[in-house]
């Protein structure tokens, strides 16, 4: 996939049809990846609604926790009250060992989160045995892509090193290779299932098959889930990883 623009990365401007088909995979994703029974479920995702509500409106229980580093925007605000409670913390210290049977850590938490590490480790340590963690990140790919923007050519040459973006905005990410990705689970104790770019077709193709029959969403959809390759970190904005703690 092309590298996207950095300001196009909020959903908006000239990709709007490329953000509805995103968003829509990402929705289709959780949907399959969810657990089938009733469960309790941790979501890191920021504090902006999306991914606990979907979870809740498939019958689970769900903590979302609310970063006092983050602005909570109100988007996607659905939430059944029975089902999702919300709490503002820096880390999950108030989580119990083996508390949750699952994890969401989507809207590239774990790039947010410098300290990924340390992050990750408090994730595998609130999972119960053969509990999961569903993460996404940005990727070496849309890192590099955002330095070349910025003109920072040296920072491209160590590419297997951590790598730190400046965006235009100020804030600063951490991009992840498949690799990096894998062993920031695997240090943690966790059992990768699978990782795969989000997406593998291009604003281009995704635009032209929705131009050509609106109907075709759907269809985009399950092509993107069901054709491209595991642990390809060549293409795509950004990484989504399934680990599992050991039973």
């Amino acid at each position: 996939m092309l590298p996207i623009p950095a300001e196009e990365l909020n959903g908006s401007g000239t990709l709007g049809p490329y953000w509805t088909f995103y968003r829509a995979v990402a929705a289709e994703q959780l949907s399959r990846w969810l657990p089938e029974s009733p469960s309790n479920i941790l979501d890191l995702s920021g504090g902006r609604g999306r991914w606990s509500a979907q979870a809740a409106r498939a019958g689970h229980r769900v903590l979302e926790v609310v970063d006092f580093r983050r602005a909570v925007d109100g988007q996607g605000l659905l939430h059944d009250a029975s089902k999702v409670r919300q709490v503002r913390a820096d880390d999950l210290r108030f989580l119990p060992d083996q508390s949750m049977d699952a994890v969401l850590a989507e809207e590239r938490a774990m790039s947010v989160e410098l300290m990924a590490e340390s992050a990750m480790d408090d994730v595998a340590r609130v999972l119960r045995p053969g509990g999961r963690a569903l993460v996404c990140v940005d990727s070496l790919v849309l890192g590099m892509a955002i330095l070349a923007e910025q003109n920072y050519w040296a920072h491209l040459r160590q590419t297997d090193e951590v790598m730190l973006v400046p965006w235009p905005d100020g804030s600063i990410t951490r991009c992840f290779s498949s690799g990096q990705l894998r062993e920031l689970l695997t240090e943690a104790g966790l059992e990768v299932e699978w990782i795969r770019p989000r997406t593998v077709l291009s604003p281009s193709t995704v635009d032209h098959v929705l131009a050509s029959d609106s109907r075709a969403l759907t269809w985009l959809v399950n092509t993107e889930l069901e054709a491209h390759p595991d642990d390809d970190d060549t293409v795509g904005i950004h990484l989504v990883a399934s680990a599992r703690r050991p039973c």
